[in-house]
């Protein structure tokens, strides 16, 4: 057994194309804490958790044709970064942006295990310190990388306690239905299902081909976007707002997401596209301008179902074999831009398309494609054709459910997680991150073509409260 973990473990195909020059991406997870940071206090804490992960502990060494992870001695030196700061900065939060935007275009050193934490303790508006994971994608995958960095924490309230994390719950009700035709309906259903996965494919192969979106000033037109560095500015809203519209339109909290996303952008772009029509006819041609527009956006979708908290708690604890790395499938989401008069109407529009997007096996297609291209003609090629779906869309964007309760990261009381992704070609990544009663918007974006991320971000903000207000006057009129 010893002599099996020093020959290391194969890097996953996956893992392959993150060390790829067109895909070599990191993963940031951004946590803001309530008090400032005390070095030795963490570096006792990763000792006793991150560093029992073999990954953590692992760096990539290559032999004959094959790269594996070796086991090696960690030197938290190399890994944990406390620069000095000047506790006198007019912009504290300016300061922290840039600090994470410089890093984006150095690499990491190869010749150790691919993380590493900056701890700031500097003053920002809505924290008194930061701390900064950067994380190369080849480690494992963001929503992984998440659950990981969570079971290290624990909630405030309760010092031994793991965080709770709400688990999404299957619609099984197809499933209970006693109907003499229910096997009719099963057929039906996957009749339908594999009519959808054809479609979506045939579309997805067209991606990589010759469909692409529409150039706006979201999308990079030309090629090394993922070459620039990157800027990433978060904003935190109400969780009780995106439960409001959830309940009352009895949607998911991903559904209210993604039509407070197709909103913002539709904002966005409209203000973009303002002087397209300076006549009396100006609003109609603006919004004709905007109904041309195609705009998709790329999800990554786990393949494999992420280890829970307790499972990866008990794995840095006892060393058991969980399973780990990147299997990950793509989806293609079109997003509607359109001046609708009423807000509700883009929660509506994305319910309706990730409800469609559910009955297909697109993620699973898309990863079962990737894998066989790589095995079959290597690296190289599969990278290429990665790019050019990634490329050739928008957007990125991800949502992941965070703890219901405040926690504290090794006696730390956490006052926001903003996590984010940079080293793929888009110029615009929005990742939405639920802690405790807030969900922090979170966006990565190339500044040579969104020069102003604060403007998307009050977009995003004031759609979600126009959305929220339409859901309250219409309480209040049925009330009456």
């Amino acid at each position: 057994m010893a002599s099996r973990e020093r020959e290391g473990e194969p890097l996953s195909p996956t893992g392959k194309l993150f060390h790829e020059p067109s895909l070599n991406c990191y993963v940031i997870a951004i946590m803001g804490c309530k008090t400032s940071i005390n070095p030795q206090v963490i570096r006792e804490g990763l000792c006793q958790t991150l560093l029992k992960h073999p990954r953590f502990t692992s760096k990539l060494v290559k032999k004959g044709r094959k790269t594996k992870w070796i086991p090696t001695k960690v030197d938290l030196d190399n890994h944990i970064i406390v620069p000095e700061i000047d506790s006198n900065l007019e912009y504290p939060d300016r300061f922290v942006e840039d600090y994470v935007s410089h890093f984006t275009k150095t690499p990491l050193d190869q010749s150790k295990p691919l993380w590493e934490l900056h701890l700031l303790n500097i003053k920002t508006s809505d924290a008194e310190a930061v701390s900064v994971f950067r994380i190369h994608h080849s480690i494992g995958d963001g929503a992984s990388l998440i659950s990981l960095l969570l079971a290290a924490t624990r909630k405030t309230s309760d010092p031994n306690a793991l965080p709770t994390v709400p688990i999404q719950k299957k619609d099984t009700s197809h499933q209970r239905s006693s109907s003499p035709f229910r096997w009719l309906f099963v057929i039906w259903w996957a009749l339908l299902l594999i009519w959808h996965t054809f479609v979506d494919m045939l579309l997805f192969t067209f991606t990589i081909f010759f469909i692409k979106d529409t150039p706006t000033p979201l999308k990079a037109g030309a090629l090394g976007v993922e070459l620039h560095n990157k800027r990433i500015v978060h904003r935190t809203v109400s969780m009780d707002d995106i439960k409001l519209v959830k309940n009352e339109m009895k949607t998911t909290i991903n559904d209210v997401l993604l039509g407070v996303t197709q909103a913002a952008l539709t904002r966005y772009l409209n203000r973009a596209y303002a002087d397209v029509g300076a006549n009396s006819n100006g609003v109609k041609q603006r919004s004709s301008v905007l109904k041309k527009i195609r705009l998709r956006a790329s999800i990554l979708v786990n393949i494999r179902p992420v280890g829970g908290i307790q499972e990866l708690a008990d794995m840095m604890a006892e060393k058991s074999k969980v399973k780990w790395g990147n299997c990950m499938g793509y989806i293609i989401l079109p997003f509607s831009i359109v001046l609708y008069k009423d807000p509700l109407e883009y929660v509506r529009h994305a319910k309706a398309t990730i409800d469609r997007k559910k009955h297909s096996l697109e993620a699973i297609c898309s990863y079962a494609c990737a894998k066989l291209v790589l095995n079959l003609l290597g690296v190289k090629v599969a990278a290429a054709i990665t790019r050019r779906v990634l490329f050739n869309t928008t957007v990125a964007f991800s949502n992941v459910p965070g703890p219901v309760e405040e926690i504290s990261f090794y006696g730390h009381p956490v006052a926001y997680i903003a996590p984010s992704v940079y080293g793929h070609p888009l110029a615009l990544t929005i990742h939405f991150q639920s802690y405790a009663n807030n969900m922090t918007i979170s966006l990565a974006v190339d500044p040579l073509v969104i020069s102003d991320p604060y403007l998307l971000c009050d977009d995003l903000e004031q759609s979600l409260k126009l959305i929220r207000d339409a859901i309250q006057k219409k309480h209040t009129v049925d009330a009456v």
